[in-house]
């Protein structure tokens, strides 16, 4: 028994001639026949009934016939699902993301996304943890995860995007807002805000000042890069966070960055369990992000602007 076989016997049942169905598919009354007969021999019964003018099912051929156009129908449905998940048009992206990641990365490629691909289903979810994403990503239960890069991870490929420079960010009556720029050994004395602990921005920050010599020293932690800058905002303390895309600071805010070019800057990017195995929309949504943010560092400088000129309070 073959599907071609079904695809017959129905055809055949909906046009009540075997000669019809030969003709609409281009090949000999026999031949359809045979579909038929080869059909009766697998199940053990009659299926069609011969009458003067044609033919109708049996009892048994109604059941059978309806059996085999349901599962017909739904075996065509997939297909052509399967034939738009492969073309990019259709199927699901599951995307890890931390708190900022869709605001300060995405936000852009989200709308070129979605107007290329409106059938496509974006899921994000919030992961506190590369480690959590990895896992996510082996077990097959995300597609991609939007990381800093780190060490290599058995079992996971790592894509850099971006990389992200870092820069001090005060309130504007703190006398460091005054500087355009420090160097690494402007930060020996700053106690600081420290980013999230035991994440790869905290331990990519501490290895940068370790190469220039500068230990930090923090008395606060934050779960985000965003909680520091609001912190730093109000006044509780100082951060060194990356210069995320989209960082504005009004130039009469409370907010001041000052720019820290001697720190090598944080690469962020992709990773993905193995990049050839992804789906054509799981592609298309991590090209459209790099794409995105190549398009916007051609346009736009890679730090804020300086603060404006101040006496030191």
């Amino acid at each position: 028994m073959t599907l071609e076989d079904l695809r017959v016997f129905v055809a055949v049942c909906r046009a009540g001639s075997l000669s019809a169905v030969a003709r609409e598919l281009g090949c000999t009354q026999s031949a359809v026949s045979q579909h038929v007969k080869r059909l009766e021999r697998e199940t053990g019964v009659a299926l069609l009934e011969r009458q003067p003018r044609g033919v109708v099912p049996t009892r048994a051929g109604r059941l059978l016939e309806t059996a085999a156009a349901e599962g017909i129908s739904g075996l065509d449905l997939a297909v052509r699902q399967l034939r738009d998940l492969v073309d990019g048009h259709s199927g699901q992206v599951r995307v890890a993301t931390g708190a900022t990641t869709v605001r300060h990365f995405m936000s852009e490629a989200l709308v070129t996304f979605r107007r290329r691909h409106p059938k496509v289903n974006l899921e994000f979810r919030t992961v506190s943890s590369g480690r959590g994403s990895f896992d996510a990503l082996a077990d097959g239960t995300l597609d991609l995860a939007w990381i800093t890069i780190g060490p290599p991870v058995r079992g996971i490929e790592q894509r850099p995007v971006v990389e992200l420079p870092w820069v001090l960010a005060v309130r504007s009556d703190d006398p460091l807002a005054a500087h355009a720029s420090l160097d690494a050994a402007g930060l020996r004395d700053v106690r600081l805000i420290r980013l999230p602990p035991n994440s790869t921005s905290a331990t990519h920050l501490d290895a940068t000042c370790a190469e220039s010599g500068v230990r930090l020293a923090y008395d606060t932690s934050v779960a985000d890069w965003d909680t520091a800058l609001l912190l730093a905002e109000l006044g509780v303390g100082r951060a060194v966070v990356p210069a995320v895309p989209g960082l504005a600071v009004p130039g009469n805010g409370e907010l001041r960055l000052v720019q820290l070019p001697g720190l090598r800057p944080l690469p962020v990017g992709w990773a993905v369990r193995r990049w050839d195995a992804l789906s054509p929309p799981a592609r298309s949504f991590a090209a459209t992000v790099a794409e995105q943010r190549r398009e916007r560092l051609a346009v736009s400088p890679r730090t804020a602007p300086p603060p404006p000129s101040r006496s030191p309070a």
